[in-house]
């Protein structure tokens, strides 16, 4: 038989006397650990879509994207615009939070025009006849460095008038 090293102590080491309650810490962090990771396998965290819709003087604006997102996510969103009326200069306002939360990877069919409201992203869709729907596709990601709640909040105007807005918060788990 080897010689055992000078370091060991057979009784503490291989026998673990002394130490037989310590199993069960690492067991409970193991399993702690394990209850996390299932968490998010059942979507407990975020990234599963749903659907948010506001409605006044017969436009309405509906949303397909998550609220809860994780960092690193790619994800899609749809924002459809429906509407009863003419509107000549429909323009869709996407709050800070978007940019600041994700990169915004694309936007289809591209925006007719894009700019800054108020330091908000301004999205220019183009006329929409009476009785249309127009909606814009996007691909965000999540920014890995973001955490925290953010301002998910949209805006429809109509030139400089708002006709709809949507109050939203996205929450983005590490």
């Amino acid at each position: 038989m080897p010689a055992i090293p000078d370091q060991i102590v057979l009784k503490r080491h291989r026998d673990l006397e002394g130490r037989r309650r310590d199993i069960y810490w690492r067991r409970a962090a193991v399993g702690l650990l394990a209850a996390f990771l299932l968490a998010g396998l059942l979507n407990l965290f975020g990234q599963k879509p749903g659907d948010t819709t506001v409605t006044a003087g017969g436009v309405s604006l509906q949303l397909h994207a998550p609220s809860a997102l994780r960092g690193g996510l790619l994800y899609e969103a749809s924002f459809t615009v429906r509407t009863q009326r003419k509107l000549t200069t429909p323009t869709l306002v996407l709050s800070r939070g978007w940019p600041i939360a994700n990169t915004i990877n694309t936007l289809e069919p591209s925006p007719a025009t894009e700019s800054s409201h108020d330091g908000e992203i301004s999205l220019g869709l183009g006329p929409l006849k009476a009785g249309s729907t127009y909606t814009l596709y996007g691909e965000f990601q999540v920014n890995p460095t973001s955490f925290g709640s953010y301002s998910g909040d949209i805006s429809l105007y109509d030139g400089d008038t708002r006709l709809l807005h949507m109050d939203r918060t996205m929450v983005v788990y590490p």
